[in-house]
């Protein structure tokens, strides 16, 4: 049996969109992970994945010194290839530093030229079925269900969302509406989560889902609707995944919580901006639906999101009113009620 690392030091959002790559690979062999300290604790128990190595290119491992480090740890474990899940020269370079015999990534990355095998960067896939190409460069498009990104949350889990639950005061079956209002990216927030949570607070508990960045944001969705559940900053990744599993609905901008959501099937209704899902990090749930601004042409202007509107009108949000959100998501607990 081979073994491999796969090499993916990108956002949140893209080493969940990696587990199907990871899935494919621990087919052939054991499947070991390079990733940041911010997205390691998402891969725990990953049936896929026999260890995860934390790259802290910021800290402990910056710089050539700490290049060279984490090099010999995996030059020590004598893999038989490294994918290159993430395209930077510092990427490429850490797998050929440990002397990695087979060395695969895409041709337009910046570190190409360390690769042995260059693979064909598709912009008319989605990136979880790209990244999966990796493993057949040759072979066939990947299908719907082999790109479903997976998470493992386990037993911790379930436990710290049962109690964060109980003390908000949950009552047990009582249906739930994810909200995640929060990005990185301040144009891919849309501003209208409080009065979204205001028309949804019928259909069940609101739960605000994010980082501890998003506080504020759930602070306002909490005045407007107050027996909301703040679980901003209180859960880990995995719990915070858990979470969104047991909710009838998630509304999310095109962020983390997004990829969250798809990784455990949660209904999914996603807001884009000035990104659109054609550049491949649309919703995977089983059930979803994407809601854009279709009609403005400087749409899309970033491939994540600048600061600020180009055009200071932000109309790729701003004419996406709640109404419209709501009744998505109301369809969405409809469809996945009559499935059940």
């Amino acid at each position: 049996m081979s073994s491999s690392v796969v090499i993916q030091t990108s956002f949140l959002g893209d080493t969940i969109l990696t587990t199907p790559l990871l899935a494919q690979l621990a087919r052939r062999g054991a499947v070991d992970v390079v990733t940041t300290p911010a997205a390691a604790s998402v891969l725990t128990g990953h049936p896929a994945v026999r260890s995860v190595i934390v790259y802290d290119k910021r800290g402990a491992h910056s710089g050539l010194f700490g290049l060279t480090t984490l090099a010999a740890r995996l030059r020590a474990a004598t893999y038989d290839a490294a994918y290159l899940a993430q395209g930077s020269l510092r990427s490429a370079a850490l797998a050929f530093l440990a002397r990695v015999p087979e060395r695969v990534g895409f041709a337009t990355s910046h570190g190409h030229w360390l690769y042995t095998t260059k693979v064909a960067y598709r912009d008319d896939l989605h990136h979880a079925a790209r990244l999966l190409m990796l493993s057949r460069p040759n072979g066939r498009e990947p299908t719907p269900e082999e790109i479903r990104p997976s998470l493992a949350p386990g037993s911790a889990e379930r436990e710290v969302v049962d109690d964060l639950l109980r003390r908000a005061g949950v009552a047990a079956g009582e249906p739930l509406i994810a909200l995640a209002p929060g990005s990185v990216w301040g144009t891919k927030r849309w501003p209208y989560y409080p009065e979204l949570a205001r028309m949804l607070s019928d259909a069940g508990r609101i739960v605000v889902v994010g980082g501890s960045d998003d506080t504020a944001l759930a602070a306002e969705i909490r005045t407007a609707v107050p027996d909301a559940v703040d679980a901003t900053g209180a859960l880990p990744l995995l719990g915070s995944a858990e979470l969104i599993r047991r909710c009838a609905v998630i509304v999310t901008n095109d962020s983390s919580p997004l990829h969250l959501a798809s990784a455990v099937g949660t209904p999914t209704v996603a807001i884009f901006g000035p990104t659109v899902p054609n550049f491949g990090f649309g919703p995977l749930a089983p059930s979803n639906v994407v809601v854009g601004n279709d009609s403005l042409t400087c749409r899309p202007c970033h491939r994540h999101g600048p600061r600020r509107c180009p055009l200071t009108h932000f109309r790729c949000m701003r004419d996406l009113t709640a109404e419209v959100l709501a009744e998505r998501a109301r369809t969405l607990i409809l469809t996945s009620d009559a499935r059940a």
